[in-house]
């Protein structure tokens, strides 16, 4: 176990707080001054023990207004993050007061709350003295709320991003995302018990996507509702398979494309997959998966079955 059982001394400097467990991983907070559409910005970095330079960050982004900051310390982030020579940001942002609530302004990125995540990654390239972390590539794990964050910057700056998800959540500021959005590798999860306005949401704007070539998948989880469920398992199996793919280690900023026929296309009627084929390649009720095994582990989602 990472830090489960470890003392964890802090030091207090300034807005930036810093608490390192000596000979261990370092974990770091910072609070940004509210942004044009947000009230509370807040993200605690993690990084491996003895990190030399991290190839890329996993930015954990939970649901509506939540704190994902201590999802840095879940073992499951720490292992896969260390494996891979990954930093863990977790993210908090919360809304200014509106009157409707369930509405997040703060996940239409553009608009500030995604400068601030690449302020706060440059502040702690700084405080960490990890120069690479000013411009590192970015993996967007998050849920409900933080799935909608994802789908955003994804548009907003696709070039910074790895792999994404979309997990279940109900509210997007943009249909049709630019080609380079449409590039990077995603998934799209849904719960079959979840509401019928966040599974039709998702469902369309997979659908229009699809049709423009967006190298996505949507999956479900049909006895899931509004839960985690089992999209991290495979969204980690997306995020590995992205890094192996896309990241350089020597040059891990610049981002290589990945081919659409190197993937493989998964039937959302018949719930099955096929190499992607020759001639022309169908977009409509397909999904766009990455490797064979991130094939296999979404048809076994949406089949309710186990995984291999």
């Amino acid at each position: 176990m990472i830090l489960r059982s470890l003392l964890v001394a802090t030091l207090i400097a300034g807005p930036l707080h810093a608490m390192a467990a000596q000979g261990t991983a370092t974990t770091l907070d910072l609070t940004m001054p509210p942004g044009a559409n947000f009230d509370k910005g807040e993200f605690r970095l993690w990084l491996p023990v003895n990190a030399g330079p991290v190839q890329g960050v996993l930015a954990l982004v939970p649901g509506s207004n939540g704190d994902g900051r201590p999802q840095v310390a879940d073992t499951v982030w720490q292992v896969f993050a260390t494996r891979h020579n990954l930093a863990l940001i977790g993210v908090r942002f919360t809304d200014k007061v509106h009157d409707q609530s369930f509405i997040e302004d703060y996940v239409n990125v553009s608009r500030g709350s995604g400068q601030a995540l690449l302020d706060a990654m440059a502040s702690f390239a700084a405080s960490a003295h990890h120069a690479e972390l000013a411009s590192a590539p970015l993996l967007l794990w998050g849920m409900s709320a933080g799935g909608q964050f994802n789908y955003e910057f994804v548009n907003w700056k696709p070039e910074r991003v790895i792999a994404f998800v979309v997990n279940k959540g109900g509210i997007y500021y943009t249909a049709l995302t630019s080609q380079a959005a449409r590039n990077v590798p995603g998934i799209l999860f849904i719960g079959g018990k979840d509401l019928d306005s966040r599974v039709s949401t998702i469902t369309g704007l997979f659908a229009v996507n699809r049709r423009g070539g967006a190298l996505w998948a949507l999956a479900e989880e049909p006895g899931a509702g509004h839960i985690v469920g089992r999209s991290r398992d495979v969204a980690l199996l997306l995020y590995e398979d992205a890094l192996s793919t896309r990241v350089d280690p020597l040059h891990p900023t610049e981002l290589k494309s990945v081919a659409e026929r190197s993937g493989f296309l998964g039937d959302l009627k018949t719930r099955t997959y096929k190499a992607v084929p020759e001639g022309r390649i169908p977009t409509e009720s397909t999904g766009w998966l990455l490797s064979e095994r991130i094939a296999k582990a979404w048809q076994a989602m949406m089949t309710d079955r186990p995984f291999d």
